[in-house]
């Protein structure tokens, strides 16, 4: 049994990690820990704020009680507004205080678009444009050329969470463009995980999600590789060998 570890924070589509984890397999378990959101808003301060080391300090315990062998900042958002610095900082701490492996969601992004040898992305996002083009940055400064970025103006988490399936196939649509190799879409806090199939048919592509990467992210972190082809070309690709 591989037990994974994430820290999410608030309640919005933490129902798609259970999703996951029964397509991974039944030696495969994703504990979900519920972090304080603070203030829901996709604002800097706001999201600086939801991702202090105090707050994600305050899930660990819980976690460690799981018995987990990695833990992520499941949080997209909390964790690139500090920066490509300020989030290694945030993780690092993370490790310290967990004992154990650590990432974020926003590092799942990097890591899985070079494991798909993916170098020119489009973003498609639910934050005000401000906020998405810090994501842009953060690519940028991990070697992933963003060649479209599409903003949705969303304030909060708990609106993302409402998004009806047909919410996330316009703005894929819409993100989208012929020289990006690969769409990304950022937000935990939108319910992806039945859909990615859908999505990688309609544009011909690999599909990388908020929810879909961070667990993705805790496996690698536990040198486990799964095959499970519903979570898309990420989970049945072989990892690209560079040279």
């Amino acid at each position: 049994m591989t037990a994974l570890g994430l820290l999410y924070p608030g309640h919005s589509a933490e129902d798609d990690y259970p999703r996951i984890e029964q397509l991974l397999g039944s030696d495969i378990r994703v504990d979900v820990v519920h972090t304080d959101i603070g203030e829901d808003a996709h604002r800097v301060d706001a999201l600086k704020e939801m991702g202090s080391p105090e707050r994600l300090a305050a899930g660990v315990e819980q976690l460690r009680l799981t018995g987990a062998e990695s833990v992520v900042w499941a949080c997209t958002s909390g964790s690139f507004v500090y920066g490509w610095e300020g989030a290694h900082d945030q993780v690092r701490a993370l490790a310290r205080t967990a004992g154990m492996p650590a990432s974020s969601t926003s590092f799942a992004f990097v890591h899985a678009a070079a494991e798909l040898g993916v170098r020119r992305v489009a973003v498609g996002a639910t934050y005000p444009d401000d906020v998405a083009d810090l994501f842009a940055s953060f690519l940028g400064a991990g070697g992933v050329e963003v060649v479209s970025v599409r903003g949705s103006g969303v304030i909060t988490a708990a609106e993302v969470g409402e998004w009806t399936e047909e919410d996330v196939l316009t703005l894929a649509r819409q993100a989208d463009t012929p020289t990006a190799e690969a769409l990304l879409l950022p937000d935990t806090a939108l319910h992806t995980a039945a859909l990615i199939p859908t999505l990688e048919k309609e544009l011909s592509k690999p599909v990388l999600t908020a929810n879909q990467v961070t667990v993705w992210e805790a496996l690698r972190l536990t040198d486990r590789r799964v095959n499970a082809p519903a979570l898309g070309a990420l989970f049945t690709r072989e990892p690209i060998v560079q040279v």
